[in-house]
């Protein structure tokens, strides 16, 4: 641990000095970059060089005791050192959770695509209610939600919906919520009063950047069309809806919501850009670490993760076994308790992979 620290602080000493360079001013990527590292690491030494400190009088005092020249002296030293003890186990801790590795996308805006499952059209109600609940989370956190692409449902809710989360952190706060959610609940158009179980899926992805995924212009088929709303009637007197289509993976992405036919494809791409990413590293995942299956961070969206029980006011995590009897606040947005414990355990399962591995 203390060599750690030891590296980290001059790591810190030399991000200092790359950062005062003009050159890397002027490159803005690099300095992006250079500034989220020197942001985490400070964050880090907050806690690390008080540690280091307290180590170095601890050390200091071990000196005195086994000198033992004057008893007052010795005495002070060993009451000091019993309050260290305490301190170093402290730090020791904390630092032991700061240091696992983050994910290197945890610090990208996010996009997010909610779609209507096994239902109906309470499948697509419910996808609604969830795309409600996450804009509220994003407004009580500072995220900007921008919408990207929306299927709206006659009934009400959306079939699929898509909106990019702006703001630090938007991934690594989100990432857990991909998979399948189940909500049990008697329907507005139910007239026996039955509960009825229906479902969404979340995927949530990190937005990639120009330089994550290179597309070559020629892999793609662009179709342009009228925008349209439910029932299929027009919404839109000019073409301006983009259809883009990647020939070699076969993925397509449409954006509608726009008027401008411009922006409905810069919208397309940087929902295509991200799949291609999300691709492309689980692709990397399960030729790696295909061996280890984390009960949450692997994102399996085939999964059941959570299910909103209306009559009792529940939402459980099956992931984590964490029930909460607060449905209402859940659904308004207040995600917060479910969010942490999500990130607590996945950072506890690493923790134990590390000193497994390590011992």
């Amino acid at each position: 641990m203390k060599n750690k620290i030891i590296k980290l602080k001059e790591r810190l000493e030399e991000l200092n000095r790359q950062l005062s360079e003009p050159d890397v001013f002027n490159d803005q990527r690099k300095y992006r970059e250079l500034t989220r590292e020197h942001s985490e690491l400070s964050k880090i030494l907050d806690v690390g060089i008080p540690y280091l400190k307290a180590l170095e009088s601890y050390e200091e005092n071990k000196a005195i005791l086994e000198e033992d020249v004057d008893p007052d002296l010795v005495a002070l030293a060993r009451e000091e050192n019993q309050e260290l003890e305490k301190k170093i186990a402290e730090y020791t801790e904390r630092l032991k959770l700061m240091l696992i590795p983050k994910h290197p996308d945890d610090h990208k805006n996010a996009i997010m695509e909610i779609r209507a499952g096994t239902g109906g059209d309470e499948a697509a109600i419910f996808a609604g209610d969830l795309y409600r609940m996450y804009t509220r989370f994003c407004e009580d956190h500072g995220f900007k939600v921008d919408l990207m692409s929306s299927t709206p449902s006659e009934r009400g809710g959306f079939k699929e919906i898509i909106f990019l989360i702006e703001g630090p952190e938007a991934y690594g706060t989100l990432k857990f919520e991909s998979g399948v959610h189940r909500v049990q609940r008697v329907p507005d158009t139910e007239t026996q009063g039955r509960i009825h179980t229906s479902a969404a899926s979340v995927v949530v992805l990190p937005e990639a950047e120009d330089v994550d995924i290179d597309i070559d212009p020629n892999d793609l088929r662009i179709d342009v069309f009228r925008s349209s709303g439910p029932g299929g009637q027009s919404v839109n007197t000019t073409d301006s809806a983009v259809r883009i289509t990647h020939v070699p993976t076969g993925i397509v992405v449409t954006c509608q919501d726009e008027k401008s036919q411009h922006k409905n494809k810069a919208k397309a791409l940087k929902v295509l850009r991200s799949r291609l990413l999300d691709m492309a590293q689980q692709e990397q995942r399960s030729v790696i670490d295909a061996q280890r299956k984390s009960m949450v961070g692997t994102g399996d969206r085939s999964a059941k993760i959570r299910t909103y029980n209306f009559p009792q006011g529940r939402v459980t995590d099956h992931r984590i076994g964490l029930t909460l009897y607060k449905l209402d606040r859940i659904m308004e947005g207040d995600l917060d308790e479910l969010i942490e414990a999500l990130q607590l355990a996945d950072r506890n399962e690493k923790l134990q992979s590390e000193f497994t591995s390590s011992g």
